[in-house]
Order: structure tokens, then C-alpha cells, then sequence
């Protein structure tokens, strides 16, 4: 599945693109569902050639106290190791793809804009979190960011989540297309 950004063309101005090489940028932190958005955009979107940026945004501390300064080294410390990590579990599943690591400090949604524009993504994908009854009253943080990536970003935005235990594929978000079941 290849996808380029097209200026008047279809509906959500997204149009396939064959032979074209992409830059894929999957969001990932520490969770479960970050890496399996992860593992999709690297098996479901990038291809042979193509660039997969691993983005892990530490949020900004408000505390700039001392303990807070050694916490967010630690913070920061972890987040490279995990990034690292999950670097090394693409590059062993697919070596045909190339990897880059990045760590940023900054508010989430500005900075994976600004990165995804700044790096000229085709496409970036997101984890998306279960909807449980008390997540759609409280309107969950991550959802409302992932939604916010998927209408403000400049490029195709894609969110993943696997479906439940026992029932395979994923659901798939896109501007234009909400939850779609993927069975892939």
C-alpha cells in the first residue's frame, strides 16, 4: 500500500502511488499499542527502500526543580533505550527498510507536526486506544491527539489498533475513513 499526498485529487487528496519511495514516520512510546501501530506501518506501508522515523515525544515537564531535572534525564534516558529497541526489532524484521531513531522534548501534537513536515512524511501513523464507555465521557487524551494529528497533519495520517483477541486484522482511521477493519 503506497500512498503520496495529491493536491485535487480524490476526495481526501490522497492518492496510490506506485514505484515512488516513501518516508514513513510511526509515533511510539513504551505501550502495546504504539508498537503494533509500529509493527503495521512496517509491514502494511514500508517498503523496500523506504525511510521508517520512530518518533518518541517526551512531553514537557511544568517542575524545574532539581529532582524534577535528574526525573526528566531518566525520562529521557528510558525513552532512548526504548526507541532503540524498538530500531533494532524493525531492522531485524525487515533490513530492506531503512530506520531512524528521533527523541524530542516538546508538546506532543506540535512536535509530531512539525517533525512530520519538517522530514516531508507521506505517511504517519498512530496508535489508536480501545473506546470503552468511561474513555468516550472523559474524551481520552490520546484519542483526542490522535484525532488532532489525523485532521491537522499534512500528509495521509493513519491510525492503527488491533483488533480484539480471537477476531484478526486491525482497525484503520483515516480523515476519511473511521475505524475501518483491516484484515491483514
Amino acid at each position: 500500500m503506497n500512498f503520496e499526498k495529491k493536491t485535487g485529487e480524490g476526495e481526501c487528496g490522497y492518492e496510490a502511488a506506485i514505484g515512488s519511495l516513501k518516508k514513513v514516520m510511526a509515533v511510539v512510546d513504551s505501550g502495546a499499542p504504539a508498537k503494533q501501530a509500529m509493527m503495521w506501518a512496517l509491514t502494511h506501508v514500508a517498503n523496500k527502500g523506504d525511510i521508517l522515523t520512530l518518533l518518541y515525544v517526551i512531553p514537557h515537564s511544568a517542575d524545574r526543580s532539581p529532582t524534577s531535572s535528574s526525573s526528566s534525564t531518566m525520562r529521557e534516558e528510558k525513552a532512548r533505550l526504548s526507541v532503540s529497541s524498538l530500531a533494532s526489532l524493525c531492522k531485524a524484521c525487515r533490513p530492506e527498510v531503512q530506520v531512524e531513531a528521533l527523541v524530542i522534548r516538546g508538546p506532543k501534537l506540535a512536535t509530531v507536526l512539525k517533525q512530520a513536515k519538517r522530514l516531508k512524511i507521506s505517511v504517519l501513523v498512530l496508535s489508536q486506544t480501545k473506546s470503552s464507555v468511561l474513555s468516550c465521557l472523559m474524551m481520552r487524551r490520546n484519542d483526542s491527539f490522535v484525532e488532532q494529528c489525523i485532521e491537522k497533519a499534512e500528509c495521509l495520517a493513519i491510525a492503527v489498533r488491533k483488533r480484539s483477541n480471537g477476531v484478526g486484522g486491525y482497525l484503520v482511521s483515516t480523515r476519511c475513513q473511521r475505524n475501518f477493519w483491516l484484515l491483514a
